[in-house]
């Protein structure tokens, strides 16, 4: 037995000399592991690529460039809605706007406050003093509210009854807008009456009596009127030169009886002193002869009456251009395609109805012209 013992002891210790001795089978009785050194570290945890990563908040200058960009719009919208877009485009909102600019591109700039520096960056970008500038200017000139922008001196000159460089004393002496009318259609009897009888012409009413009120040059309207008569034409052609003449002359005749000047012809070079080529684009020739339209003018200066007589030929309309424009009239007045067609206009003329108030609403306005 114990020569076993001594075998087996031979056996662990043979040629380990100077070596520690190999522990017993089974390990020593009570023996404890060996801690780990305090400098040892563990191995970090394995990091999963799909997995999302942390979203860290966003920090200050972000929401600062959101709350400023929001704050903004209301200022902007607040102006809109009060009517002011003279301070829509003012220094002050330019200048405001720049430095909500400068707070969104600090955001951008900055990783964690880059996210609320893009929406802050989209709001700016469309609601701007360009654009709600636009709106406004579209809303004011739409429902014609200015009273915002406008002092008392200008309001009050909004209202002046006359018209800026015009003679107010001169608009009482002369026609009033009834007188107008009357001898409008007065002298529209007499050149039919002397035209049907000479070439038996048959007549056709053109459009409507147009009454428009003419601006005062302050920005208002004055009391003064634009007035622009019912058309008269021939169902009847004229296309030959030498009718065309007789039917003028005999329209001149007419109008000197009523008081008016002389018939002075845009289209014909030798008198209106009109370039050629610029009658040519006109009336399509320099040529009486071959051109499509005549037109002869007179007025009753220095009253308001201004009287017109034009001859439209298709037959001297080569291109066609003509034809189409003149079916286009026909359709929006329904007036012949050709023939004669007379027409009076009369600029700031006063109805008679209105004088009594135009001379009392003047003496509010001493040096006003």
């Amino acid at each position: 037995m114990v020569m076993d013992h001594e075998k087996q002891r031979a056996r662990y210790v043979a040629g380990t000399e100077g070596a520690p001795p190999v522990p017993p089978p089974g390990g020593y009785k009570n023996a404890r592991r060996q801690q780990a050194p305090a400098s040892w570290v563990p191995p970090l945890p394995a990091v999963d690529p799909g997995a999302p990563e942390a979203k860290q908040p966003a920090n200050a200058i972000g929401w600062i460039a959101l709350l400023s960009a929001i704050l903004f719009v209301l200022i902007l919208f607040g102006t809109l809605f009060a009517g002011g877009t003279d301070i829509l485009y003012g220094v002050t909102m330019l200048t405001l706007q720049l430095v909500v600019v400068a707070v969104i591109v600090a955001a951008l700039v900055s990783r964690r406050g880059r996210m609320l520096g893009a929406i802050a960056l989209v709001v700016t970008i469309i609601f701007n003093v360009a654009t709600v500038g636009g709106m406004s200017a579209l809303q004011t000139s739409a429902s014609g509210n200015y009273e915002g922008v406008k002092s008392e001196e200008q309001k009050h000159a909004e209202a002046y009854p006359g018209i800026k460089g015009t003679d107010s004393q001169n608009v009482l002496a002369q026609q009033s807008l009834e007188e107008v009318r009357a001898d409008a259609d007065s002298l529209f009897a007499d050149i039919r009456t002397r035209l049907s009888d000479r070439f038996g012409y048959t007549w056709t009413e053109v459009g409507d009596e147009d009454l428009r009120p003419e601006r005062n040059g302050y920005g208002g309207e004055s009391m003064l009127i634009e007035y622009t008569s019912v058309g008269w034409s021939t169902n009847e052609p004229i296309q030959d030169p030498e009718r065309k003449v007789e039917v003028m002359r005999i329209i001149d005749q007419v109008v000197i009886e009523h008081g008016l000047w002389n018939l002075y012809s845009f289209n014909d070079p030798t008198n209106s002193g009109i370039d050629p080529t610029m009658i040519a684009k006109l009336y399509g020739s320099d040529d009486p002869r071959t051109q499509h339209t005549w037109e002869y003018y007179t007025e009753n200066y220095p009253d308001p009456m201004r009287f017109y007589a034009n001859i439209y030929d298709l037959s001297n309309d080569p291109t066609g251009d003509f034809r189409i424009a003149r079916e286009a009239q026909n359709a929006r007045t329904g007036e012949p395609l050709e023939g004669l067609q007379l027409m009076v206009i009369a600029s700031a003329v006063l109805s008679e109805a209105d004088r009594a108030e135009f001379e009392q609403k003047l003496q509010e306005y001493p040096g006003f012209e």
